[in-house]
């Protein structure tokens, strides 16, 4: 049975890991992230369809924990939204997400989002009722397999 168990954790890592390829363009003033989902991600709101999008912090000098999520060129914006500082206690040279498993065949939920090299990061808000569910929901943080690279999308 213990063999077992280790068996189905080393399949979901590598299941994980296939599933999502995540790159992270280095743009420190507006944490500007490239997440690529081979299948569809619920963010607050609203599911994206599978395929790459591009998160950044919006430009507000007072507020920085708004997020926009743009389509893969940067030209239609999904929505703004507000999250809440979380921390992590250590850092990665990577783009980190934490994602829930819904139940029910729902897709699996964007929970945060950590710009690469930072302790602090971005928890996203949802309806009172879904974020016990969330709570409850098993849940996954995938680290990027590739490191912050100097770009310019979405600038």
């Amino acid at each position: 049975m213990k063999i077992q168990k280790t068996y189905i954790i080393i399949g979901l890592i590598i299941a994980f890991a296939a599933f999502f390829e995540l790159t992270a363009h280095a743009d420190e003033s507006d944490q500007t992230t490239i997440l690529t989902f081979s299948q569809p991600v619920e963010i607050p709101g609203q599911v994206l369809p599978a395929g790459t999008y591009v998160l950044k912090l919006a430009s507000s000098a007072s507020n920085r924990d708004l997020v926009q999520v743009f389509n893969s060129d940067g030209t239609h914006l999904y929505g703004m939204f507000e999250t809440i500082p979380t921390e992590r206690r250590n850092s990665t040279d990577h783009t980190s997400i934490t994602l829930a498993e819904q139940r029910d065949g729902n897709p699996e939920a964007l929970l945060k989002w950590f710009y690469p090299g930072r302790l602090t990061g971005h928890e996203f808000v949802y309806s009172s009722r879904q974020e016990k569910q969330l709570a409850q929901d098993r849940q996954q943080t995938v680290v990027g397999s590739q490191p912050a690279e100097p770009a310019g999308v979405g600038n």
